[in-house]
């Protein structure tokens, strides 16, 4: 089969920058990293229960600043879909808080029933929706900071999104489904038998096109948005499928688990693009809005000084 042009134009690009640079973030680990929607900015959370933010220069991050306030682990974060300067993050200290990176402020905080885990902002800006470990989905106003809407779910939720149409809400799920519901309204409108077990993680391509949901089954399947139908499976991984991440052109899909590598995967064809190599399991990827430039995290240990330290640093694939 012969490779595409695409392909090839990447895996040179690449080959040309294989190096992951690393960038100090954060005294413990970290879980999550976001781009801001124009991509001059990078977020991460971490254990260590605050969020920091850094400015992408031509070849680095440069340290802007650290969020602190939360009292427990900062599990996941995102940004506002189209305002570069707020971002949100999720915590176990049942509270989430939206920040300004103008005035490196707390802009709110809003109080939840449980210990947080995932968030999502909807694609039109004006909702929050944040699950916790009690598989409560709440959907807060973006303007007011109030619930809006409070959904408990019978089986264990682990990633939430929206379409990108905003008019459906999607969650996978302990049982392997994938649980779809009109939106606004919150009523179901299908579930679907993904993976044969615990599915764990989705993402919506940018075009609009597929989504995409990886498994603790090690596979990561990629389906079609309007048929809701499989279109292909991508079986490298050995591991629980962790996070995903598609590119800017939603041509390559990022999956990443407890294997020490990201597969970097073509998504029309699945063949496999490039390979990220890790020394540890990969907790969060991220790929830049606009260029072939993937944000990672692994789960680190400092081994130079103390190999029971965790490095807590963010690393950038793609990098000149």
């Amino acid at each position: 089969m012969a490779v595409s042009a695409y392909v090839q134009a990447m895996q040179e690009l690449f080959r040309a920058n294989t190096r992951s640079r690393e960038f100090p973030a954060h005294g413990a680990k970290v879980h999550s990293v976001a781009w801001s929607c124009c991509g001059r900015r990078l977020a991460s959370g971490s254990f260590d229960k605050t969020a920091s933010v850094f400015l992408l220069e031509k070849d680095r991050l440069v340290k802007e600043n650290n969020y602190r306030g939360h009292g427990d682990s900062v599990d996941q974060l995102c940004w506002h879909p189209s305002n570069p300067d707020l971002f949100v993050t999720a915590s176990g200290d049942k509270t989430i808080r939206i920040w300004d990176v103008r005035t490196t402020k707390c802009i709110a905080t809003v109080n939840t029933k449980g210990e947080n885990i995932n968030i999502c902002w909807s694609p039109d800006g004006q909702t929050i929706a944040v699950g916790n470990k009690d598989d409560v989905v709440t959907f807060i106003d973006a303007k007011t900071h109030r619930s809006k809407a409070e959904e408990q779910f019978k089986f264990e939720v682990n990633e939430i999104s929206w379409n990108n149409d905003n008019n459906m809400f999607f969650l996978t799920n302990g049982n392997g489904c994938i649980n779809i519901l009109s939106y606004p309204e919150l009523k179901p409108i299908q579930s679907i038998n993904a993976h044969p077990s615990n599915c764990i993680c989705i993402k919506f391509d940018p075009m609009g096109k597929y989504f995409a949901t990886g498994s603790a089954d090690a596979l990561v399947s990629l389906w079609d948005v309007d048929e809701l139908v499989c279109v292909r499976c991508f079986s490298r991984l050995d591991w629980p499928v962790r996070t995903l991440s598609f590119s800017h052109d939603g041509k390559m899909l990022a999956s990443a688990s407890e294997d020490h590598f990201i597969d970097i995967a073509e998504v029309e064809t699945g063949e496999k693009l490039w390979e990220v190599q890790c020394e540890s399991p990969t907790f969060t990827v991220a790929w830049h809005p606009k260029r072939p430039l993937l944000a990672f995290a692994c789960d680190d240990k400092d081994g130079k000084y103390d190999s029971s330290r965790e490095a807590g640093t963010v690393k950038l694939f793609g990098l000149p």
